[in-house]
């Protein structure tokens, strides 16, 4: 029995999937997306059946393409928490394509009549801009290369422009455009870069982009860790069957989404997605509160020898710094509406991190930390300066990425840093003379001026601030001197 047919059969014609036309495409179809957006559409199509299934496009590897195609789209999801583990077959992706493979093909689905809505999860460093303005980089190479080659882009904006470009002049109408990537008004973002990079095109492509496309912001919560073999096997011992696409993920889910479609939508909300007018408080919570101190505890938990969240969230001292993060410096920065208890989000988010059925590893999401940094920690930063205040914790976070990009570890050994800005990084390193074979401590304030200078991550204003960036160097070499479990205990918990 072939791979389809067996996942098929556990699908069991949940909704007539065969007749649901494709309504949606998808750029970056990784895991997050299928443990997230699909699964909320295909909980929808169990209720209505519709023409809202998704095409989902790897910008990238033909990975996640070699593993669905045989199977149909199916893919198992898995669930993990403390009350056990439930599995479901998942069928709201009808398609997958790999976009260097066949840009072509994925330029006529972006241009098929049906298709309604796109959506991203391409990560932070996907959208060829500047984190620290939200500006567009047009000097990134794939934003160059898109421009020059329209026909065979390949950054998502690329794709996008391209395809509203079509069907513009083939009057197909627009699309809507949602992005689900940890961004600060993520939608209003993606609207900015796109109608910026359309106008290095064409400006009346871009007036027409300005007029007629909607891109309404999105928060989206699931911690969804890297699949594993083991996690491969599992399935197979419990279905019975094969699947190369299995997704494990948590039991909770959350889903805010600005109700702004200028081509229709799915009724989402019933089945459990937020629908609201401003996306911005709820981005701004989940943002600082979880992706804050989920680096936090990547940075400090992994340097500390910890590899997974669980293993450094039920750690006492790393569970003090999450509390204290929380109570003192993350809540009494956000504004919420009424109804929203930050108290109970933040015990709900310590039970999360502590699941121990949820292998999430640090080095994971510590990836791309010169891309997460503005939006995840510096905003907090930044409102506790305008108070004359200094968040320590907050400190010794962005501390703790300093120490983890040198890609060395402890213990000594060395270890290799995910981040698109690496070679820079750890050529200021050495250049400041705080990595050369060893960390030299006493030369930890050349290392950090060299830092706050790069404007992407830090903007302008950061690099000025001398009290904040004495204090940051202090607590960097404290960390390199002492390691991360005295500071933790000697002048954060303390």
């Amino acid at each position: 029995m072939s791979r389809a047919v067996a996942l098929q059969e556990k699908f069991a014609n949940r909704y007539p999937r065969e007749s649901c036309g494709i309504g949606m495409v998808h750029l970056g179809i990784g895991a997050f997306h299928r443990a997230h957006q699909a699964w909320y559409t295909d909980k929808l199509l169990s209720l209505y059946p519709g023409n809202w299934t998704i095409s989902g496009i790897s910008l990238r590897s033909p990975n996640v393409r070699d593993q669905l195609a045989p199977q149909d789209g199916f893919y198992t999801l898995v669930e993990n928490d403390r009350s056990g583990q439930r599995m479901e077959v998942i069928g709201a992706v009808r398609e997958v394509l790999c976009a260097p493979e066949s840009p072509a093909a994925v330029l006529n689905r972006l241009c098929h009549p049906e298709t309604k809505i796109v959506s991203l999860t391409v990560t932070e460093k996907g959208y060829c801009h500047d984190p620290a303005t939200g500006r567009l980089n047009q000097k990134h190479p794939q934003v160059i290369a898109d421009l020059k080659n329209t026909n065979q882009p390949s950054s998502a904006l690329g794709y996008l422009c391209e395809a509203l470009y079509r069907r513009w002049k083939q009057d197909l109408g627009p699309f809507s455009i949602v992005s689900c990537d940890n961004l600060p008004s993520n939608g209003k973002v993606l609207r900015g870069l796109l109608i910026e990079f359309a106008k290095l095109r064409d400006a009346e492509l871009a007036d027409w982009i300005d007029e007629r496309v909607t891109c309404p912001s999105s928060m989206v919560d699931r911690i969804v860790p890297a699949t594993t073999e083991k996690d491969r096997q599992n399935v197979q011992k419990q279905l019975g069957l094969e699947d190369q696409g299995v997704v494990v993920t948590e039991g909770f889910s959350q889903w805010v989404l600005e109700d702004n479609f200028c081509a229709g939508r799915p009724a989402w909300e019933d089945v459990g997605v937020t629908m609201v007018n401003d996306v911005t408080p709820f981005e701004h919570m989940k943002l600082r509160m979880l992706n804050g101190t989920h680096s936090t505890l990547a940075y400090l938990g992994f340097m500390a020898g910890h590899e997974f969240v669980a293993d450094a969230a039920n750690d006492s001292d790393f569970q003090q710094l999450l509390l204290g993060m929380w109570q003192d410096e993350i809540i009494p920065t956000l504004s919420m509406p009424s109804g929203i208890d930050l108290q109970s989000y933040a015990h709900d988010l310590m039970a999360r991190y502590q699941n121990p059925e949820l292998h999430h590893r640090l080095y994971q999401i510590a990836m791309d930390g010169s891309q997460k940094l503005p939006q995840r920690l510096l905003g907090t930063l930044r409102d506790h300066l305008a108070a004359n205040r200094l968040p320590k914790r907050i400190l010794l976070a962005i501390a703790g990425w300093m120490r983890y990009v040198t890609g060395i570890q402890e213990n000594g050994n060395s270890f290799e840093v995910q981040d698109p800005l690496t070679p820079k990084l750890q050529q200021l390193a050495q250049e400041s003379g705080f990595l050369n074979g060893q960390l030299n401590s006493e030369k930890t304030s050349e290392y950090v001026n060299q830092l706050l200078q790069i404007e992407e991550i830090f903007g302008r204003d950061l690099a000025n601030h001398t009290i904040f960036s004495q204090q940051l160097t202090s607590v960097l070499q404290e960390l390199t001197e002492n390691g991360v479990r005295s500071v933790l205990r000697q002048t954060v918990i303390a």
